[in-house]
């Protein structure tokens, strides 16, 4: 697996794609920091981290997931990572943990806020710690329905798309029926973002996450059978 992480890594900061979606996601921290602390005065950063969960991520996913498998397809390299000695498990993991430390990257740039705010009151420290867990289980679970998208499609463009569709849907899923309640991924932030540490939304983003990953992991199985 470490193996796998380093490569991913690599793929992303030996290209513009690492710092472009770190710029991309410190644009949309800067823009709702402005808009729910600074315009109003506050020192409330749940907010800050609540929309960016909520439009920055619909943003960002697509763009670390789309390629993850879908490029390898391309590229005619998937047969030489299906054959290697490392297990399915392990390459579907290492590259879900690369993509999230690019994210894990961005929150910990986006402390800073915390300091700026820090000079004007006293922010929760205990708030922001709080939401930025919260931020890495739906960074998570948001990162395996992209890897997924990305391991039944050879074409990017359309991983992406099936991505963004999927968040964009999530969001207002619970208008259609109760019964997709679990697939309303931003339902179950909300209590981080208001610095409450709830077991239920860990152990549901987490059954989400198990979820989309142990299909990938399927998928990737099938293949290996076929080739």
């Amino acid at each position: 697996m470490k193996a796998i992480l380093e490569k991913e890594l690599k793929s992303y900061f030996l290209s513009p794609i690492g710092y472009v979606v770190i710029g991309i996601f410190l644009l949309c921290f800067s823009v709702f920091f402005y808009l729910t602390a600074l315009s109003s005065g506050s020192v409330d950063l749940g907010a800050l981290y609540y929309y960016t969960a909520l439009y920055g991520l619909i943003i960002i996913v697509p763009i670390l997931t789309m390629r993850m498998f879908a490029e390898e397809r391309k590229n005619g390299t998937e047969q030489l990572l299906l054959t290697s000695p490392i297990s399915i498990f392990k390459i579907v993991m290492g590259k879900l943990l690369a993509a999230l430390s690019v994210i894990v990257i961005t929150l910990m740039i986006s402390f800073l806020f915390y300091l700026i705010v820090s000079f004007f009151g006293k922010p929760s420290i205990n708030q922001v710690l709080v939401a930025m867990l919260g931020f890495i289980l739906m960074s998570i679970a948001t990162l395996s329905v992209g890897m997924f998208a990305s391991s039944i499609t050879e074409n990017q463009i359309i991983a992406g798309i099936i991505t963004v569709a999927f968040l964009i849907i999530s969001l207002f899923i619970t208008d259609i029926s109760n019964l997709f309640s679990g697939f309303a991924l931003i339902n179950f932030y909300t209590s981080f973002a208001q610095g409450v540490i709830s077991l239920e939304n860990v152990i549901s983003l987490a059954l989400f996450s198990m979820l989309f990953i142990s299909l990938t992991i399927i998928v990737m199985q099938r293949r290996k059978m076929i080739k």
